[in-house]
């Protein structure tokens, strides 16, 4: 799929990864709908992406809210005219080890508020931003009397789908971002809709750059490559999925060579 003129959208784009896909596919001319909560990191990511000549507008919108999803799409079909592609990027991480022990007495554990919390961003909202931008492509098609509907989905999984200490809920979240790409992808080909997903490794984003210096050291020391990813690099990943329409219900790994 050539991105120009395509109507992308694009969930958890304020920054980090999301803002950097924006801009690598705002630099190819497509046309985005950008969404987050933080309305002001969005503005922000909106202009830099309308500065590179794309036609950009910005949504503020809890991708885990149902009622909002579906609002969501609607408004994008009804601004845009179309939907062609979605980028499931909006994630947070809860970090904590499943049970804390100190001297062999638990001093915590893992809240089920921070399970919940990552589950609902990390998983639910891949599941209903799919679900709707399907229905739109799909509903598209009918109307042009295509055979099916058209269009991409990539979703954002991570290197530690594999299991992470620490990282239970961020774990278990983004190793169900994968089982639901290579159901989908089974699913939606006979639509003509194209499914599949990006495991990025440790990147230079925000919360990497807050580590002390010494852990960030050590952390670049167990990657093959010993560097940290470049936003960028995800980017480029990203666009090489639309424009390669043999890519189908695969996971690209973009991670130095780590494996955790």
């Amino acid at each position: 799929m050539n991105v120009e003129d395509k109507v992308i959208v694009i969930t958890g784009a304020g920054r980090g990864l999301g803002r950097a896909i924006a801009q690598t596919l705002a630099a190819n001319a497509a046309r985005l709908a950008l969404v987050d909560i933080n309305e002001e990191s969005l503005t922000q990511a909106g202009a830099a992406c309308q500065d590179a000549g794309a036609q950009t507008r910005t949504y503020p919108v809890d991708v885990t809210d149902e009622r909002a999803v579906e609002q969501l799409f609607n408004d994008v079909a009804g601004d845009f005219g179309q939907i062609d592609g979605l980028v499931n990027n909006a994630g947070v991480t809860r970090d904590a080890l499943l049970v804390k022990v100190k001297d062999g007495n638990v001093t915590g554990k893992m809240s089920s508020e921070d399970w919940d919390t990552v589950m609902a961003v990390d998983l639910r909202s891949v599941f209903l931003c799919t679900r709707e931008a399907v229905v739109k492509m799909i509903e598209r098609g009918s109307a042009e009397r295509a055979p099916g509907g058209s269009g991409l989905i990539v979703n954002i999984s991570s290197i530690s789908r594999a299991g992470n200490i620490g990282q239970t809920n961020y774990a278990a979240a983004k190793a169900g971002v994968v089982a639901m790409t290579t159901t989908w992808a089974g699913e939606l080909a006979r639509h003509g809709i194209r499914v599949a997903a990006v495991a990025p490794g440790f990147c230079n984003t925000r919360l990497v750059a807050n580590m002390k210096e010494n852990m960030r050291e050590r952390l670049k020391e167990k990657i093959p490559l010993k560097r940290l990813g470049d936003p960028d690099e995800i980017g480029q990943t990203v666009l090489f999925i639309f424009q390669n329409e043999f890519v189908h219900g695969r996971v690209i790994e973009v991670d130095g060579g780590m494996r955790l």
